[in-house]
């Protein structure tokens, strides 16, 4: 391995960066929702900033950012785009948690192209992975691959054929995927999160992971990575991920609506709009939910860092904490869209109307089990009452 300064820039020039491209990639949201995957032109622009590298250690060029790097960029992205932004969060994390991988696998992907896009799905129960001399035999077919038309690498999960039945992580090259066109949704259809499968398909050893290495600050990859960040709980954090995608995209889906509300007048009355009380409170409410969100995200990614530089682990209270937090976070954003939907009136209700796709999108990112609040809050009420956590995985 051939150590490279950092090529991409820090947290802060990521964020530029990210500005920069917003509104090329929002004029590209029609073209994205048609062809149900992120546009070539898209994806070249994101893999050339080096958007996805926020997280990625600084030996490969990456700017090893805090985590809270990753909600500025993707965040930013969303907000012109849920679907590209929802994409890169995948590759985001996915990338992140590369570096936690063994070093075998980090060269294998970085070692040639330190810029490569990895994409994933971790559901175990959709895999199967049988022990063999020196790895594991893997198949199975797996759901919502979000981002793989373009991705270089991707990772899956399944459960070892074994009597402790391990979840093992699997990082596998894309050409030995097979993709399934299953991507015909009402919402965040530009994602191309497609059926992917394997059969029989032989991983080494070097190539995988268990989730339990994941969990206590010591996985395989920080024998190279020795940063606070490398020291997260990968599963704990995913909340954050995929709510900074669903507040970027009802902070975008807002600006632009509070734009358009001012200059609004009613059909029936031909007063404008923004005289009405109504109209006045809901938007203070959209406006709340929203800055309550953002603080919400922030403030658990720097606690994780904080407690992650300190040397320590969080807790399993804290743990489920932080997912509980950062559902309830993205949830909020969910509330913002929703209460712009219903204030928009009968002319949302047209596919040509932004809040339609606004409104489909944030209700197909409320879908995914990490913005579930039924699930994720109530784990957290149980471990808080004393009972131990349903969430295996963090």
């Amino acid at each position: 391995m051939k150590y490279r300064s950092t090529s991409v820039g820090t947290r802060e020039d990521l964020l530029v960066k990210s500005q920069d491209l917003a509104q090329g990639i929002h004029s590209r949201a029609d073209e994205t929702e048609k062809l149900r995957h992120v546009p070539q032109v898209t994806v070249d622009e994101l893999r050339a900033a080096g958007l996805n590298r926020v997280l990625q250690p600084s030996v490969y060029g990456g700017a090893e950012a805090p985590f809270g790097g990753l909600i500025d960029v993707v965040s930013t992205i969303a907000s012109a785009c849920a679907s590209t932004g929802w994409v890169l969060a995948q590759y985001t994390i996915h990338n992140f948690m590369v570096a936690q991988f063994p070093p075998e696998t980090q060269e294998a992907i970085w070692g040639e192209k330190p810029e490569a896009l990895v994409c994933g799905v971790l559901i175990p129960g959709c895999g199967k992975a049988v022990p063999v001399d020196g790895g594991w035999r893997l198949s199975g077919r797996w759901p919502f691959a979000s981002g793989v038309t373009a991705a270089d690498w991707c990772i899956l999960s399944g459960f070892e054929e074994s009597e402790t039945r391990d979840s093992l992580m699997f990082a596998i090259p894309c050409e030995k995927i097979t993709v399934h066109d299953t991507w015909h949704t009402m919402g965040l259809s530009g994602t191309g999160s497609n059926d992917v499968s394997v059969e029989d398909l032989f991983v080494s050893s070097d190539r995988a992971m268990s989730v339990d290495q994941s969990k206590f600050g010591e996985s395989p990859g920080t024998q190279v990575n020795s940063g606070p960040l490398y020291r997260l709980g990968t599963f704990a954090m995913f909340s954050v991920v995929q709510s900074a995608t669903a507040y970027g995209h009802a902070k975008g889906t807002f600006d632009r609506f509070l734009k358009h509300t001012r200059e609004r007048t009613g059909r029936l009355s031909g007063q404008r709009v923004i005289d009405y009380g109504t109209t006045q409170i809901k938007i203070g409410e959209a406006a709340a939910s929203l800055d309550a969100a953002e603080l919400v995200l922030h403030a658990c990614a720097d606690e994780a860092m904080e407690v992650a530089s300190r040397g320590d682990v969080m807790d399993i209270i804290d743990k489920c904490r932080m997912r509980g937090d950062a559902t309830f976070a993205g949830n909020l954003a969910a509330r913002a869209v929703d209460i712009m939907f219903s204030l928009a009136g009968g002319a949302a209700l047209y596919d040509s109307h932004p809040l339609s796709r606004a409104y489909r999108d944030a209700k197909c990112a409320q879908a995914h089990i990490t913005q579930n609040w039924d699930i994720n809050g109530s784990n957290y009420g149980r471990v808080l009452v004393g009972l131990p956590t349903l969430d295996t995985n963090i």
